[in-house]
Parts: C-alpha cells; structure tokens; sequence
C-alpha cells in the first residue's frame, strides 16, 4: 500500500535537492534545441533507473539493527545538507554530444545517456536510498522520487529559466539543506533517545 504522505515528503526532499542541480540546466540545453517530449522520456526513463538503484540500496540498509541505521541515516542526511550548503555555483553545464539528427532514439538515448552518467552517485540518488532506509517503505520513496525527479526534469526543459528568474537558486537550495538538517537531527535523535 502506498503512503501517500510518505510519498509527498520524499517529493518534496528529493525535488528541492535536485532543483539547483546542473542537471536541470542540462535538461533546459537539450530541451531548447530538441523537441521536449523526445528528450524528457530519455530522462525520465534514467531517472527510473536512478530510483530503483537507490530504493534497492536502501532496503539494504533495513536490516541492520534500528538504531545503527537511524544513525547511519542521520548522519548521511547531515552530509547532504552540509554538502548542499559548501556547494560552489560554478556555473559548469553537463557536457553532453548533441546527437546528430532529431530522430525519437536519438534524442531520447542523449538525454537518458547524460543522465544516466551525470546522476550515478548523485546526491539525490544518496538520498532517495536514505529515504527507502529512513521509512522502510520502498513503493512510497520510489513513487515520491520519481515524482520529484520528473518534476525537475520537466522544468528544466519547459522554462527553467523562468523560474530561475522568480526563485533564486540560492534560496532553494537553501531549503534543501534545512529540511535534510531536519531529518538528520530526527534520525539522530531515534538513533539516541532511551
């Protein structure tokens, strides 16, 4: 059964983590210059993959002994935000071989490939398996993340400048790293309470 509430927190982690990522702006380079829905189904195909890796990682984690894991959780989502915060705008863009014509597989294949490669390891990948060990609820994490991802992505490719233009990017990610802050101290706070 799918929590929904479960769901929307995990949306709303993984969305804002994933917001100020390069990727996004990858996503806007490809989606100027193909059509949108050809390189959003590469990317959300990635993402998928993305997710699935993530949850299945994190349901590793399940089975070490509840404490250890909310501290192992914790301490991972303190990481995250302090990464968040440290992160240097350096104004890089995924570099990407646009694919020569506009065929369906030629667009989709660049947009899954640049993600594919650019997100392995990511830390909204990290922090989807936090959340599938943090909840112990893979459907739920799984659906909240690919929710969010998509979310991302299709802003970045449909007007990811506008946005920009109303939301500083600083702010959100910002965000990001006070909610991954809060999820830290709470799962410490599991991991060491009597």
């Amino acid at each position: 059964m799918i929590s929904f509430s479960v769901a929307a927190v995990v949306f709303g982690v993984v969305f804002l983590a994933e917001l100020p990522d390069k990727t996004a702006l990858a996503g806007l380079m490809l989606g100027t210059r193909y059509r949108a829905s050809y390189v959003f189904v590469g990317v959300a195909a990635a993402f998928v993959l993305h997710v699935v890796l993530a949850v299945a990682a994190g349901s590793v984690l399940t089975l070490l002994p509840h404490r250890l894991l909310q501290a192992i959780v914790g301490l991972l989502f303190l990481a995250g935000a302090v990464a968040l915060l440290l992160k240097k705008d350096d104004g890089d863009e995924e570099q990407v071989k646009a694919p020569a014509d506009e065929s369906f597989w030629k667009v989709s294949g660049a947009g899954f490939m640049l993600i594919l490669v650019a997100e392995f390891g990511d830390l909204t990948q990290i922090m989807t398996a936090n959340l599938a060990a943090r909840y112990d609820d893979p459907l739920s994490v799984g659906l909240g993340a690919v929710l969010a991802l998509w979310a991302v992505a299709a802003l970045g490719i449909l007007g990811g400048r506008t946005l920009m233009r109303f939301v500083p990017l600083k702010l959100i990610t910002r965000v990001a790293a006070l909610l991954m802050l809060g999820l830290a101290a709470f799962s410490l706070y599991e991991a060491l309470a009597p």
